[in-house]
């Protein structure tokens, strides 16, 4: 297949995190954004960084800077719009997945070379799932054919870019794809891959990364 591009979307506010953007939070002394740029560039032909309005880029080198917009679907049309019409594979990266590795890059990448519309990294649910209201448990719900989805995804050009050409919303891009009948399919996720939300994943991920365990 032809060119591979990633789109990193660092323009959100983050605020589950607090005052501070945590996509420039550092891990090991390198912002968050700046690990996940790094592994784009190892992984893709070329690399379109998000960032909020306002904000300058001066860390690891990019092929181009769009500015995000209120919600993640307008920062993604806006990377979308910086890509190459002649790519032929975007991956999705998130800072908010610091440790992300390479092998994880390259799985969802071989999968859409391999045919499929969309790949996702997931991770099997352990604990009880359970509905909460009121502080009380109402429900406990099957698990067994739900996962939790991580970030880095990959998707083939041409449907990402179709799927947004009417302008939604989605809460996530690849049951956007689902729902337009596309097929998207799963590679074994990490679960050192830690989904960085609030002050206490930041610590966890840097623990991590102390170790050497995760990249």
């Amino acid at each position: 297949m032809g060119t591979t591009w990633a789109i990193v979307l660092a323009g959100g506010v983050s605020r589950r995190f607090g005052e501070r953007a945590k996509q420039f939070e550092r891990i090991g002394g390198v912002p968050m954004v700046a690990r996940t740029v790094a592994a784009a560039r190892r992984a893709c032909d070329g690399v379109v960084l998000v960032l909020p309005p306002g904000r300058d880029w001066t860390g690891e080198p990019v092929d181009a800077v769009a500015e995000g917009g209120d919600h993640q679907s307008e920062s993604l049309r806006a990377g979308l719009a910086e890509v190459p019409a002649d790519a032929e594979i975007i991956v999705v990266a998130d800072p908010a997945h610091p440790l992300a590795s390479d092998a994880l890059f390259s799985a969802v990448i071989e999968r859409v070379r391999g045919g499929a519309d969309g790949a996702v990294p997931v991770i099997p649910i352990l604990e009880v799932v359970q509905r909460v209201r009121d502080g009380r448990v109402v429900e406990t719900l099957p698990k067994d054919d739900l996962v939790l989805t991580q970030t880095p995804q990959a998707f083939r050009a041409d449907v990402l870019r179709a799927v947004h050409a009417d302008r939604p919303r989605p809460i996530e891009n690849s049951g956007l794809l689902v729902e337009r009948g596309y097929r998207v399919v799963t590679v074994a996720g990490d679960v050192g891959n830690v989904h960085v939300t609030t002050p206490r994943e930041l610590a966890i991920a840097e623990r991590l990364a102390d170790t050497g365990i995760c990249p």
